[in-house]
């Protein structure tokens, strides 16, 4: 089998092969990483290629700035693009936290306008690979990855599920906060990308979500992700809500967080990205992997255990996590702990090639896996992933306040993706003032100008 990565520069990739060469029932023959960025192909990709080398898989990572080189004889295509680079990201979060909006890559004014740069990009992309290898299935954690998908499923002539690690990664933080076993763990998942709740929780066939809403302060005690929300909320809703839905509950928190730490989670990211862009250069020139792998390993620590602290807590505990980074080390290049996306991504892989159907948390068209949004919607739900390929299963309905913000994001959703599509500055407006986190219309035409002024050549399509 190929693997093709669109984006395959990203700092994300080298850990994704890692983990992709790592993991257990999934075994390709080549994994081709396109990358149009020159540097970026001497840094990233390099070490990608390098760690496959390491653990005994020369030659099997190659890659190509040309993207239908890529595509040629692919079975899988991971969609992993940032159309505008981080600096998109900072502006798109820096025009809405102006205005005292949220200003988040996924969420409100910032997830709209990463999702119009994106849409038509990723769309080329699709037909391109619908014409060279018809038969690839197109693995999308493009963010925003919701809006994404649909896009892909509503207008595009490839099979495509979208993947984000959220969903899992609550529920194992659930696990182990209640000593559960892995393998013990039932639950009931529904709602949207970035929006969505678990409505019961089960270990060894006992119902724990009473217990979890219980105990509900000890249980943000034990992870800062839960402590974004408040306890007696979380109980009048009846579920547990993922890290995302904090957006929405306390919007004034976050940009209040933001001002204190004087900084955006996206400047963070920048910031972070060039000090590791430049590090693994650096010890390239040396010619040194080890080095090379010691600084990525410590700069993506960083990243991932300083995740959302800005937004719920105003600092972002770079120092204190960098000194305990420095003090572990780098881990051992072959020793791999298979989790977040790539692991969703590999469960959906072997749920489609192995005569072992998986169950996985995706965002599929929803058929009637949720009877209150229509059969064409995107959601995100528990899904059979199989040979004949993926299939929502019947999900518990969330609460009523929860349905309610679903069908209106839903609806916004839906008519960003026929404004970009179309073209249609007038209607992206108007899907923007449909969002819950925007006051209105003329707030929303103010951000797309905005937007379109800022984003140049990137929104240059709009009409």
């Amino acid at each position: 089998m190929k693997l093709a990565i669109l984006g395959g520069g990203g700092v994300r990739m080298p850990a994704f092969v890692r983990a992709v060469l790592s993991g257990a029932g999934t075994t390709f023959e080549e994994i081709c990483l396109y990358e149009p960025d020159a540097f970026r192909r001497d840094t990233t990709c390099r070490l990608a290629v390098e760690l496959a080398a390491a653990l005994g898989r020369d030659g099997l990572v190659s890659v190509t700035p040309d993207v239908e080189e890529a595509f040629t004889g692919a079975d899988f295509v991971f969609s992993a693009i940032r159309v505008g680079g981080d600096l998109g990201r900072v502006i798109d979060e820096e025009v809405a936290l102006r205005r005292g909006l949220v200003g988040q890559e996924t969420t409100g004014p910032g997830g709209f306008a990463m999702a119009l740069r994106t849409i038509p990009v990723l769309l080329d992309y699709s037909a391109t690979l619908a014409r060279i290898s018809p038969g690839a299935t197109l693995i999308n954690f493009t963010n925003p990855a919701g809006i994404l998908t649909q896009a892909l499923s509503s207008h595009a002539r490839v099979r495509s599920v979208g993947v984000c690690d959220t969903p899992s990664s609550t529920i194992e933080r659930l696990g182990r906060f209640l000593d559960a076993e892995p393998g013990s763990l039932a639950y009931s998942y529904a709602g949207l990308n970035h929006l969505g709740w678990i409505s019961s929780f089960a270990t060894a066939g006992e119902e724990r979500l009473g217990e979890l809403l219980g105990r509900y302060e000890d249980l943000a005690r034990f992870d800062h992700r839960f402590a974004a929300f408040d306890p007696d909320l979380v109980r009048l809703v009846g579920a547990i809500p993922t890290e995302y839905v904090f957006y929405y509950y306390d919007p004034r928190r976050f940009v209040d967080g933001v001002a204190r730490a004087g900084t955006s989670r996206g400047q963070d990211v920048l910031r972070l990205n060039e000090e590791l862009l430049g590090g693994i250069a650096r010890a390239f020139d040396k010619g040194d992997l080890q080095d090379a792998w010691s600084t990525y390993s410590m700069l993506m620590g960083v990243r991932h255990d300083t995740y959302m602290r800005v937004d719920t807590s105003g600092e972002s505990g770079q120092d204190e996590v960098r000194s305990r980074r420095a003090a572990a080390g780098a881990p051992d290049i072959g020793c791999v702990a298979i989790g977040g996306y790539e692991g969703v991504a590999l469960q959906v892989i072997e749920g489609l090639t192995s005569g072992r159907p998986r169950e996985v948390v995706v965002n599929v068209r929803n058929g009637s896996s949720l009877g209150f949004l229509e059969p064409d919607d995107v959601v995100e739900v528990p899904a059979l992933v199989a040979a004949g390929g993926v299939s929502p299963l019947a999900a518990l309905a969330p609460s009523r306040s929860a349905r309610a913000l679903v069908t209106q994001v839903k609806e916004y959703e839906r008519t960003v993706v026929e404004a970009a599509v179309r073209g249609d500055a007038g209607l992206a407006e108007l899907a923007l003032a449909l969002h819950p986190l925007v006051p209105g219309l003329s707030v929303a035409r103010d951000l797309l100008a905005e937007y379109r002024e800022r984003h140049g050549e990137h929104l240059a399509y709009l009409h």
